[in-house]
């Protein structure tokens, strides 16, 4: 068996949603969420950090709701509420009480919304390139128009994963062709061609994050941005920055969307320092 293979676990919560996860290591709980891009999944994401942080932690990497090989359940309203419960339902399912989280993009923004409604459930946050922001500087990305289009006019396909892709990473010849593949058979199972989890074109009042109470968190807080992101711009961790008051900002040159991905050595050092610090 891989490791993949034997940390892969299954949970269905208090409200009925199935959510498959991966679950190494021991110590303080570690939950890690990818972002929201076609194909996106817990191990894919976070490859490249799982075993660093497992030798500290006890590391939960999660394929969130409508992904993966959880339950293909998209949001009637608020995306990050929707998900939020499900992971708050993934911590009563595991019995744990309170757990840091890396986030990525959607994961970010699910992460944060998580803290806002339910603060004592939540440790310390390394939020990555995430949503729910506002772009002080720019309009909608590139990246973000590759998502929305994704499953829309002919429908998913090899060639629109591989476009989509170049604006997640700086260097676009890092990423294989095996990789994308992986990520686009993810893509077109049955049950997501059916029920896509970004499907709803519409920005709901409670995807709004930067427009919460950002200044009553105590959490301490790592924001980490690639300076190149063309998905989740950075101009997007302004607000964040200002309004978060234990908040603090890392920013990778030459690196685009996917910081733990590109920059997968600093990254971890990075924030295993960050949870480690007193």
């Amino acid at each position: 068996m891989t490791l993949e293979t034997d940390t892969s676990r299954e949970i269905t919560t208090a409200s009925g949603i199935r959510i498959h996860y991966h679950d190494h290591g021991k110590g303080e709980p570690l939950v890690l969420i990818h972002g929201g891009g076609p194909g996106a999944y817990g191990w894919s994401n976070y490859s490249r950090n799982i075993e660093h942080f497992a030798r500290t932690h006890r590391t939960i990497t999660v394929d969130m709701p409508g992904y993966g090989r959880s339950d293909k359940k998209a949001a009637d309203a608020s995306i990050y509420e929707f998900l939020s419960d499900a992971m708050l339902g993934l911590l009563d399912k595991l019995g744990i009480a309170k757990a840091s989280f890396i986030g990525n993009s959607l994961g970010g923004g699910t992460s944060l919304k998580l803290a806002l409604r339910h603060p004592d459930r939540v440790d310390r946050l390394i939020l990555m390139g995430a949503g729910g922001g506002l772009p002080v500087f720019s309009t909608v990305s590139e990246g973000i128009r590759h998502i929305a289009g994704y499953y829309m006019g002919d429908g998913p396909s090899f060639a629109k994963l591989k476009a989509f892709v170049q604006y997640m990473v700086h260097d676009p010849s890092a990423v294989t062709d095996a990789m994308i593949e992986a990520r686009y058979q993810v893509s077109i199972d049955p049950q997501t061609l059916a029920n896509p989890p970004l499907k709803s074109g519409g920005l709901h009042p409670g995807d709004q994050i930067w427009r919460d109470r950002l200044d009553l968190l105590t959490h301490k807080t790592l924001l980490v941005w690639g300076r190149e992101d063309r998905t989740v711009t950075l101009d997007n961790a302004f607000v964040y920055l200002r309004a978060i008051p234990k908040a603090q900002l890392h920013v990778f040159p030459q690196c685009g969307h996917w910081a733990q991905w590109e920059k997968a050595d600093e990254f971890n050092a990075l924030v295993s320092a960050f949870l480690a610090s007193a």
